[in-house]
């Protein structure tokens, strides 16, 4: 189980990258937190997200490092505390008027295997999730 440990360790850390990519890489900060067209009550979810984003992975961290000898319960609840912030940005274009970008930024953002890139990361990382899940399962 410590390989899928490590794993879900590393998904947790992943889950800082909402905090990176909305506010401190300029390219991809000035869609989200420094974007002038966002209303005040934009920013405010978007930071919303990004602190929930850091709050499961630190909440993950501490169950996989924090409780002693890592159960199957605390590894099970970890990984789960890791894919919840990708979950939900998986699930949140079902909510009417949202997007995976703003339209201005469509073309500068590209895609991955023709997806956009927010799309293919929740997808890869929760598939990462899955398979480290299963992996500690048939190991344990």
């Amino acid at each position: 189980m410590e390989i899928a440990k490590w794993v879900v360790a590393l998904v947790a850390v992943f889950n800082f990258g909402g905090y990176v990519a909305d506010a401190v890489i300029p390219f991809t900060a000035k869609q989200h937190i420094h974007n002038p067209h966002w209303s005040p009550h934009a920013k405010f979810h978007n930071a919303q997200t990004m602190l929930l984003g850091i709050g499961l992975g630190l909440f993950s961290l501490f169950l996989l490092f924090g409780t002693g000898p890592l159960t199957f319960l605390h590894f099970t609840l970890a990984a789960v505390a890791g894919a919840l912030y990708f979950v939900a940005m998986l699930l949140s274009p079902v909510f009417p008027g949202t997007g995976w970008s703003d339209p201005e930024f469509t073309k500068e953002n590209g895609s991955v295997l023709g997806m956009h890139p927010q799309l293919f990361v929740g997808l890869l990382v929760c598939l990462i999730l899955f398979v480290a899940c299963v992996y500690a399962l048939v190991k344990h």
